[in-house]
C-alpha cells in the first residue's frame, strides 16, 4: 500500500476580503464549496484534516483550530487532526504533509484546509502581530517584521543590479490585477492601467499602493486522495501531486545567504529539488502560481524558478512572458495582488487554481495546460515552498 499516487479531487474557498465573520465561518464555508466541489465524496469518506493558519491564535482567539474546525464542517478524522504554522506557506505545507500520509498509507482522504482572520478592529493590530512572524528576539526587535521596507530593499537591490524599472514592476499588478477582475472570490475586482500604477500612493518607494499585497481574511480547502480512490469519486481528469520542495536555510535577516536581497538561493535550492521530484523542468511548466506578495517577488520569481535567466525577470514581464500567450501565464485568478493574502489559506487557493487549470475549468483558461506549479515564500523571504502538478503522475 506504500508509496501510492496521490491526486486533489476537490477544492473551494469563501469569498475573500474584510468579513464580518470568524475564521470558524469561513473554514466552513470553504469546505461547504469544497465538499459541493466533488459530490461523490461523503463526509465519512475523510479520515484526516490539516488545518494551515499563522494567526488564529493571536487575531481570531482559536488555539488549538482543527479539532473546532473539523466539527464545525461535519467530519471525524482519524488519522492525523493538526494545524501547520508557516505563515504564507502552511497551505502548501499541509498539502505536502497531506501526501506524504497518503503516499505512506497513514491516511486515506484528507482534507486541506487553511485561513486566516487578520483584520480587527484596531487596525495597527495586525502589523504588530507581524513582528512575531520572523525572530522576535532579534529582527523584531529592529521592526523588521513589516514587510514592505524588506521588500522596498528588495527592489532597489533588484533595480541597481540589473536595471530593473518602475514600469517592469507595475507591468506585474496590470496583469495580476486584469485576471483577478472576473474572480468572484478575490478580494480586488478591478483592473488597473499602468498609469495608475505608477501614480499610486507610495508606500515605501519604489512599491506604491498597487504594488503591494492586502490585509486579508479568508479560508480554502482541497481534498486529497489516492488515485484508486480519486478514480472512484471523479470521472473528471485526474490531477496529481508529482513533486514537491520546502528549503529555509535561514531566518535572521543577518543570515541571508545571496549576493544582495534579490538573490533569492533558497527558492533556486527548492525548485531544483521540485522540479527533479517531478521529473520536469521549467520548460515542462504550463502555467503557475507564484508569490506574488510584492511586484518585485514575482519578477524575482520568473528568475530564481528557471523561467527566464537571471537579472532578465523584469524584461520578461514587460514583454508578457509571463501572461496569456507568453512563455508561462503566471497567476492565472489574480495572485495574491488581486485575490488578497489570508496567509495559512494562500497555498491551498493556489493549488485549487493549478486544479482547475489541469482539468480545463478555470475562469481564466491556460490553453492545453497540463503541468501547473504552485511557489510560497513565507516569512521575512526565509523559506519557499514548491508543489508541482500533473495530468500524469
Amino acid at each position: 500500500m506504500a508509496d501510492r499516487n496521490v491526486c486533489i479531487v476537490g477544492a473551494g474557498m469563501d469569498r475573500w476580503g474584510v468579513r464580518e465573520a470568524s475564521i470558524i465561518d469561513m473554514a466552513q464555508e470553504a469546505a461547504k464549496d469544497c465538499f459541493d466541489d466533488v459530490p461523490a465524496l461523503k463526509k465519512d469518506d475523510i479520515d484526516g484534516l490539516i488545518f494551515a493558519s499563522s494567526y488564529c491564535g493571536r487575531s481570531a482567539f482559536q488555539v488549538n483550530a482543527a479539532p473546532v474546525v473539523a466539527e464545525r464542517i461535519g467530519i471525524k478524522p482519524t488519522s492525523i487532526c493538526t494545524r501547520v504554522d508557516t505563515l504564507c506557506a502552511g497551505g502548501s505545507s499541509g498539502i505536502i504533509m497531506a501526501t506524504g500520509l497518503i503516499k505512506a498509507g497513514m491516511a486515506d482522504v484528507v482534507m486541506v484546509s487553511g485561513g486566516e482572520k487578520l483584520y480587527t478592529p484596531q487596525r495597527w493590530e495586525t502589523y504588530y502581530s507581524e513582528m512575531a512572524s520572523i525572530d522576535h528576539d532579534w529582527d523584531g526587535a529592529q521592526g523588521m517584521g513589516l514587510p514592505p521596507p524588506f521588500f522596498s530593499m528588495t527592489a532597489q537591490d533588484h533595480m541597481k543590479r540589473y536595471g530593473t524599472t518602475k514600469e517592469q514592476l507595475s507591468a506585474v499588478s496590470v496583469k495580476n490585477r486584469r485576471n483577478g477582475a472576473n474572480n468572484p472570490k478575490a478580494q480586488f475586482q478591478k483592473a488597473v492601467t499602468i498609469e495608475e500604477v505608477i501614480n499610486a500612493r507610495a508606500v515605501v518607494p519604489p512599491l506604491g499602493l498597487f504594488d503591494c499585497t492586502p490585509i486579508t481574511d479568508g479560508c480554502a480547502a482541497v481534498i486529497l486522495v489516492s488515485e484508486d480512490k480519486a478514480k472512484e469519486l471523479t470521472d473528471r481528469p485526474l490531477v496529481y501531486i508529482r513533486g514537491t520542495a520546502q528549503a529555509s536555510l535561514h531566518s535572521m535577516s543577518m543570515n541571508w545567504l545571496g549576493e544582495d536581497l534579490s538573490d533569492w538561493v533558497h527558492l533556486r535550492t527548492a525548485a531544483k529539488k521540485a522540479f527533479e521530484r517531478a521529473r520536469v523542468s521549467p520548460e515542462d511548466v504550463d502555467v503557475a502560481q507564484t508569490h506574488d506578495c510584492f511586484t518585485i517577488s514575482e519578477i524575482i520569481e520568473m528568475e530564481d524558478l528557471g523561467f527566464c535567466r537571471k537579472g532578465e525577470g523584469g524584461a520578461f514581464v514587460e514583454s508578457g512572458q509571463n501572461d496569456f500567450g507568453g512563455k508561462v501565464p503566471v497567476n492565472t485568478d489574480g495572485g495574491l495582488l488581486s485575490c488578497g493574502h489570508p496567509f495559512g489559506a494562500t497555498g491551498i487557493r493556489q493549488a485549487m487554481e493549478i486544479f482547475f487549470q489541469l482539468q480545463g475549468r478555470a475562469i481564466n483558461q491556460a490553453k492545453d495546460a497540463k503541468i501547473g506549479l504552485t511557489h510560497n515564500l513565507s516569512g521575512l523571504n526565509v523559506e519557499h515552498t514548491i508543489l508541482i502538478y500533473g495530468r500524469e503522475p
